[in-house]
């Protein structure tokens, strides 16, 4: 692979930024790329990614939407995906030493401007890997290919209440207005947004592509006491990584009206499809 001139990447992207809508009202601005709202640095590694990363045909591509469980679904489909290798009950699991987000690394982070995509390539097959990226914005190649996508949603007002949370969690010069932050988001700004569009997107694929994209919701998979054990076995309840989001959250932070008012904005959103929440 040619030499990448991150000079000239760098001119490129600013370029590129300089023609995208830009909005304010985060920790820092977004861009509007492709219809979706990501960090500069975001913009850029997925335009790396776009151009340089190879698709193989027996890749598994895990999609969520920013805290729709991500980290469960690495852990579950890592442990499914190795069981052979590692048993349930493994004492020695990798789950029980390592971050799920270590074990099934992301398409787009860490930002592919200093970690280069031809670290994807050294992976060995079949790979395992996982993206925020709503499917208009995946590269190339995965969808020709064939390449196995699992998605999972989850309610969006849980959605919203563990984004505001981890926003204040993460972002020490950013305090977010509850308020404010859920107007914007009603509006679809927030990262990786517009919501329902990115749970649109993997829906209708799931529908034209059921054997090639698998669509789960978080809620019913919880919902499923059982699921784990079924399916695997998952060592995870001992691992002090793990951290499983609450169902239903929302009432205790937004109000009836709040609550309302989302719910009218995605079944609109979502009219047609047949997906509903």
């Amino acid at each position: 692979m040619a030499e990448i001139n991150n000079d000239a990447a760098e001119e490129g992207d600013g370029q590129l930024l300089s023609t995208l809508p830009k909005k304010e009202g985060m920790w820092k601005p977004f861009f509007l790329y492709r219809g979706c709202w990501l960090t500069p640095r975001t913009v850029t590694s997925i335009t790396l990614l776009q151009s340089q990363f190879a698709p193989r045909p027996d890749d598994v591509v895990l999609a969520t939407f920013p805290k729709c469980g991500t980290t469960w679904l690495k852990a579950l489909a890592f442990a499914v995906a190795n069981r052979s290798r590692h048993p349930a009950g493994s004492g020695a699991h990798p789950l029980l030493t390592t971050h799920p987000q270590d074990l099934v690394p992301s398409l787009e982070v860490p930002h592919r401007d200093v970690h280069p995509v031809a670290g994807l390539d050294k992976l060995p097959s079949p790979r395992l890997l996982s993206t925020h990226m709503p499917p208009s914005l995946l590269p190339p190649g995965i969808s020709a290919l064939g390449c196995r996508v699992v998605y999972l949603c989850r309610e969006p007002k849980d959605v919203f209440v563990s984004s505001w949370h981890y926003m204040n969690r993460v972002s020490a010069d950013f305090s977010p207005d509850m308020d404010a932050t859920f107007e914007l988001f009603c509006e679809g700004f927030s990262l990786y947004g517009p919501l329902w569009d990115h749970v649109r997107g993997y829906w209708e694929q799931s529908v034209a592509e059921p054997d090639r994209v698998l669509f789960l919701k978080y809620d019913d998979m919880m919902a499923d006491a059982g699921v784990s054990d079924r399916i695997g076995g998952l060592p995870m309840e001992n691992s002090s990584y793990f951290r499983a989001g609450k169902v239903g959250d929302w009432k205790t932070h937004l109000t009836e009206e709040m609550a309302k008012k989302l719910d009218c904005i995605v079944e609109e959103k979502l009219r047609g499809s047949g997906l509903t929440f």
